[in-house]
């Protein structure tokens, strides 16, 4: 083991795999300079690529021992697709694969029995639930990699993570493959998370409900990066798209923390025509994306550019004439499906445009401000959205760290506590985000900007914007006291760590920020 810069220990080499170490919030230069080439596919005109079952799709790919097999998470706790080819795959006796899911949520629950028997020997991708409790008590062959939603697009572009076999969910399709996720009884949105899966993969699969006559538009993915296309009854239940974080708060010290947010935003300038933002998942965020669509409603103000997961909240503003113009990796209502089939300044966009640090424009840039959760939040400003302070791994990266990356403020708007567990760690259970990428961190009772320990290029900034703030008489404190404040709450959870290494988080680069360590029940 070696310790990273943020003074983490994590394994120089595992399995025969060797890791770097997390260097600096800038991330190192990408590895391979060139991205991997695509498979170069070829089929007779009019040969047919619409198959009987998962089953012969299997055979066709070449499935077997040892591969990896990727899949995207859009229908999130509705997604039928995952344990659908597992379950085929697992009677085929097919054994130690390596699944590479772009996020796994509770419904994904029966792929422990393919742990149990061998079938899935690792997991590259973020766990949610009942699979990462399993994977914490040390029931993995192999330590779960974790990778945000760009550090994953980054890894298999670059060739870090090379995909044999990739199987797209898709809501409409055509026969030669062109799909989206937009049409169709199961529509659930963009096909963000699919479209490296489906464009360096050596074999894709297109899983549809909703075979259709060519041509199936808009076309998310082409026909170009599919191999085959399977017709099945049902991919899966879209109403599962809105689950766990995605309902707006109602909670009053939420509803603060709302508030004060608003109040530095107002304070610093932020509040103004041309204003572009990005809101997260959690229920604070939700709450918070309202309180700017109402304000800017009521003042005639017109925000330039939203950008990352869409709700309905984002889509009234486009609607109303306060946003401009909304770009979407990820719809998590049935309004932002609507609204991107319909509304012309409402787009869809890949992950790779979304958030990847190695392509040198990233759609996340232009944000003057984002707004994100936690599980838990340091004194350094670190951030954990990974595990719970009792050490178990439920949660993945999602976009937290491209969001912190890109964008040119970052609020990390969080309760001082949690059903009596402080919030505001000494050190956190887990770095997901490092502090020196987040800028104010919000609670209901006060809130610290960042001017020790962030990023060089903008200490002069966040210096400026704190005695902008304590001018306006608004509740700026240390961490340090908001830490004892969070301490009033309740008592600190111990974790009873066992001596297994479980996880890996890795930085967008593809460095490690962290090492997830198993848990005794």
């Amino acid at each position: 083991m070696v310790s990273n810069a943020k003074g983490r220990a994590m394994p120089a080499e595992l399995n025969g795999r060797v890791f770097l170490p997390y260097e600096s919030h800038l991330g190192i230069k990408p590895l391979v300079h060139r991205e991997v080439g695509r498979v170069t596919r070829w089929r007779r005109p009019g040969e047919s690529k619409v198959l009987s079952s998962i089953d012969e799709a299997i055979e066709k790919t070449g499935l077997s021992d040892g591969m990896t097999i990727s899949f995207h998470h859009h229908l999130r706790n509705g997604d039928g697709v995952l344990n659908m080819v597992i379950e085929r795959i697992r009677k085929k006796g097919i054994k130690n694969l390596r699944i590479l899911p772009s996020a796994m949520f509770p419904v994904h629950e029966p792929i422990i029995e393919a742990i149990k028997d061998k079938t899935v020997s690792s997991i590259e991708g973020s766990l949610n639930g009942p699979v990462g409790r399993f994977a914490s008590l040390g029931n993995m062959d192999e330590p779960v990699i974790l990778r945000s939603h760009s550090g994953r697009v980054r890894a298999i572009s670059q060739g870090e993570l090379k995909i044999d076999v990739a199987f797209i969910a898709a809501s409409c399709c055509d026969q030669l493959g062109n799909c989206n996720g937009l049409k169709g009884k199961s529509a659930f949105g963009p096909l963000a998370f699919g479209f490296a899966d489906a464009f360096y993969a050596e074999r894709s699969v297109v899983i549809t409900d909703n075979l259709v006559p060519f041509p199936a538009y808009p076309i998310s993915i082409p026909g170009t990066n599919i191999d085959y296309i399977v017709k099945v009854d049902s991919i899966g239940d879209p109403s599962g798209i809105l689950s766990g974080t995605l309902k707006i708060t109602q909670r009053p010290d939420h509803l603060k923390i709302v508030e004060n947010t608003m109040l530095v935003m107002d304070s610093i300038g932020l509040l103004k025509d041309g204003f572009s933002f990005q809101a997260g998942a959690g229920g604070i965020s939700l709450a918070l994306t309202k309180r700017i669509g109402d304000l800017f409603r009521e003042k005639g103000l017109s925000a330039s550019y939203a950008n990352g997961g869409t709700t309905r909240y984002l889509v009234d503003m486009l609607k109303n004439g306060t946003l401009k113009s909304l770009s979407t990796g990820q719809a998590f209502d049935l309004s932002a499906i609507n609204s991107l089939l319909n509304d012309t300044n409402h787009f869809e966009i890949t992950v790779d445009q979304y958030s990847n640090l190695h392509t040198g424009a990233t759609s996340t840039e232009p944000e003057q401000a984002a707004f994100l959760g936690a599980t838990e939040v340091d004194v350094g400003f670190n951030v954990n959205v990974n595990t719970h302070s009792d050490g178990y791994l439920l949660h993945g990266i999602g976009g937290h760290q491209d969001v912190a990356y890109g964008s040119q403020l970052t609020f990390i708007t969080v309760p001082l506590s949690r059903k009596g567990n402080p919030i505001i760690k000494e050190k956190v259970t887990t770095i997901s985000t490092p502090g020196e990428l987040v800028d104010i961190v919000v609670t209901e009772k006060g809130l610290a900007v960042n001017t020790q320990h962030v990023r060089d290029e903008v200490r002069e900034r966040n210096e400026e914007i704190e005695k902008a703030l304590l001018s306006k008489d608004l509740p700026v404190k240390q961490m340090e006291y908001l830490r004892k404040l969070s301490l009033k709450e309740g008592k600190d959870i111990e974790p009873r760590f066992g001596d297994e290494l479980i996880g890996l988080v890795k930085y967008i680069d593809g460095t490690v920020l962290d090492s997830i360590i198993s848990v005794r029940e």
